[in-house]
């Protein structure tokens, strides 16, 4: 597969493709072409003398510092250099890669006044596989993503780190020379166009939204399990009653609950049952409530992102006309604020996930299984103690939801005195993300255990489908086993497409 970078952008699934797949990436004539007229418009600022920041002046606090012209594209090179002064662990492979792509696109929208080299620089490390290594620390999402981008582009200039196959730290020179690549000499501009905008964040809050949008859909199937190994009600899912409340995350929720609970013995064994608890919990009934609101979440932020992606993030902006502008179009608030808002949606979704599990090992309130759903409760104690791991994870989350994008510092000797946070809360969000997977997981595996004790009832084509998939490394109730690897399987499964596609064959899709 090959994504063709044009002046008009790139798409979503665009850089999905890139980051997690490993699709090659061409730039289009049409796109050297609007970088060749942009650059020619600095050309010729250069050749007037007349002084534009970040073409003849310093940056940031050294904006009125004006620049020798045969000192320029020293300039540049230091720029990249000074800034590159991350600290920590390595992104992720996917976020670098996704990062280097939107800045290719940032640059290919012909506003940024650099030569088309420069772009095809990038796409050159992509398709030869090298990694830049970017510290996890450094940004402030200020002038956007300055030390994660500069970290990339120090790369172009043969200098700094990779990442290597192993997770290693590779010099960059060698990483060139071993793909037949060669350094770059930057121009005027040139440095300045490779770090500023908000690539990093953007790239993390697109693959965040990709993940979030699969989790929040195995949300409402491990939900359903829950319910139905409870012997909990169907009734609250009626679309009538979400219709009434039009919030349509809530209406879609309700809609998967309900078509998952279908075709199940378990369910008609309690219908008619007068016994029977006229309502149910919270966390069972009010699932649709919270896991749609958070799908509601989502949508905003996705409109959020897509907005950003057709967006010039640059610092200073090469118009058409030949003006040169400064904007502050970097600036991460948009997406700070998104992803602050999504962090605190994904984390009750995995709250309310755990309240169910919760209830599910409870002898008080799961409607006649065993303790901790261990069939010998007392020597074993069954699924105690993932419940805990469960609940840490909960308060993790909690913490993790604390907005970063309020946590403005003043930096660059109060010039930039108000910083967006967006890396920070771009970053946090995947964590919390990640941390949702593991509560889906224990979720999930508590539900197919509860579903196993209620044999010989049968369960949903879900409920099967869902039993099917774990019984292989999960077995059946019983004695006590080692059960750690057996949530991070469980993981696997949640994270990965199988189950849903397994349980989408038999009961329609999911919306």
């Amino acid at each position: 597969m090959t994504i063709s970078v044009e002046p008009t952008g790139i798409t979503p699934a665009d850089v999905l493709a890139v980051a997690r797949h490993d699709a090659r990436v061409e730039i289009s004539a049409a796109t050297h072409a609007a970088m060749a007229r942009s650059r020619a418009i600095v050309d010729q600022i250069e050749a007037s003398g007349r002084p534009v920041y970040g073409v003849s002046t310093g940056f940031g606090a050294l904006a009125n510092t004006s620049i020798a012209p045969e000192r320029r594209a020293e300039l540049q090179h230091a720029l990249i250099r000074s800034h590159a002064a991350g600290i920590g662990a390595p992104m992720p492979r996917e976020v670098v890669r996704a990062m280097m792509l939107l800045r290719v696109r940032s640059l290919a929208l012909g506003l940024s006044g650099v030569r088309p080299v420069l772009a095809q620089g990038l796409v050159d490390l992509l398709n030869n596989d090298i990694t830049p290594w970017v510290p996890e620390h450094g940004s402030l999402g200020a002038s956007g993503d300055l030390a994660p981008l500069a970290h990339c582009a120090l790369v172009l200039l043969g200098e700094g780190w990779v990442l290597g196959k192993d997770g290693s730290r590779l010099a960059a020179a060698d990483a060139l020379h071993g793909s037949g690549l060669q350094p770059l000499a930057l121009a005027a501009k040139e440095g300045l166009a490779l770090i500023n905008g908000t690539d990093g964040m953007l790239g993390m809050l697109l693959l965040a939204i990709e993940d979030a949008q699969h989790l929040f859909a195995m949300a409402d199937v491990t939900a359903a399990l829950a319910i139905e190994a409870m012997l909990g009600s169907e009734r609250p899912f009626l679309p009538e009653l979400h219709a009434i409340r039009p919030h349509p995350g809530q209406s879609d929720s309700a809609a998967n609950i309900h078509r998952l609970l279908r075709d199940s013995a378990i369910m008609d064994s309690h219908r008619d049952d007068l016994a029977h608890a006229v309502q149910d919990a919270y966390s069972m009934r009010c699932a649709p409530q919270v896991a749609g609101a958070a799908r509601d979440t989502l949508e905003f932020v996705r409109t959020t992102a897509g907005r950003e992606l057709l967006s010039v993030v640059d610092n200073p902006v090469v118009l058409a006309d030949g003006r040169v502008e400064s904007t502050g179009n970097f600036h991460g608030a948009p997406l700070g604020f998104a992803a602050d808002f999504l962090a605190i949606a994904a984390a009750e979704v995995g709250a309310i996930a755990e309240r169910r599990v919760d209830r599910l090992l409870d002898v008080t309130r799961n409607r006649a299984l065993p303790p901790f759903l261990a069939p010998d409760a007392g020597v074993n104690s069954g699924l105690m103690i993932a419940q805990y791991t469960a609940a840490g994870i909960v308060a993790e989350n909690r913490r993790l939801a604390a907005p970063a994008s309020v946590d403005s510092l003043p930096t660059s000797g109060m010039q930039e005195d108000h910083v967006s946070m967006g890396w920070a809360a771009t970053k946090k969000l995947r964590t919390v993300l990640d941390n949702l997977t593991s509560l889906l997981a224990v979720e999930l595996l508590a539900g197919v255990r509860g579903i196993q004790l209620r044999a010989p009832l049968s369960p949903s084509p879900a409920g099967r489908a869902a039993v099917a998939a774990l019984v292989g490394f999960a077995g059946e109730p019983g004695p006590d086993v080692f059960l750690a690897p057996v949530i991070e399987q469980t993981r696997a499964v949640v994270a990965g497409r199988a189950l849903r596609a397994e349980i989408e064959e038999a009961v329609g899709p999911l919306r």
